[in-house]
């Protein structure tokens, strides 16, 4: 949609809709992830989740959760599946029972040593347009969070 425009949104078709851009892009990327994590046994999810725990390891189910936007209850049974496979304990924090640290086990940090770049999807963006495309996208989701967030607060 062009910036002078006045077109209303009802009025876009949908190749127009930014929200439509975004979601088939993560269907695209979905397709580009699939023959790696096929080989590592992942979904998405679970492989996020250990990117998250290889970038900080003993994290409680709360920070892990903010850092992958995810509530909880949508956590948890991801967390239980890979500890299932090995990757990593689920462990009541001894100073704060309430609160469940995640570690990564050895198996959960050898999981990484076998990525490879070949095994990552290549977008055919420069450097520079990588990181202005990541930075824009950040920004997206942040506003959304925030707008979103305060319209619940003013009900």
């Amino acid at each position: 949609m062009k910036s002078a425009d006045k077109t209303s949104a009802l009025d876009l078709k949908l190749s127009e809709f930014l929200c439509f851009a975004v979601y088939s892009s993560n269907l695209a990327f979905g397709k580009a992830y699939k023959a790696m994590l096929e080989r590592l046994g992942l979904t998405y999810t679970q492989f996020i989740t250990l990117v998250a725990l290889w970038e900080q390891d003993d994290q409680t189910v709360g920070s892990l959760g903010e850092k992958l936007f995810l509530e909880s209850n949508t956590l948890t049974p991801i967390l239980k599946k890979l500890e299932a496979m090995g990757y990593l304990l689920r462990q009541r924090d001894p100073e704060d029972e309430r609160q469940v640290r995640i570690s990564l086990t050895k198996e959960g940090r050898k999981l990484r040593g076998g990525l490879t770049e070949e095994g990552f999807p290549q977008t055919g963006l420069d450097p520079d347009d990588f990181v202005q495309i990541q930075q824009a996208i950040v920004k997206l989701r942040d506003n959304l969070i925030r707008t979103t967030k305060d319209r619940h607060d003013e009900k």
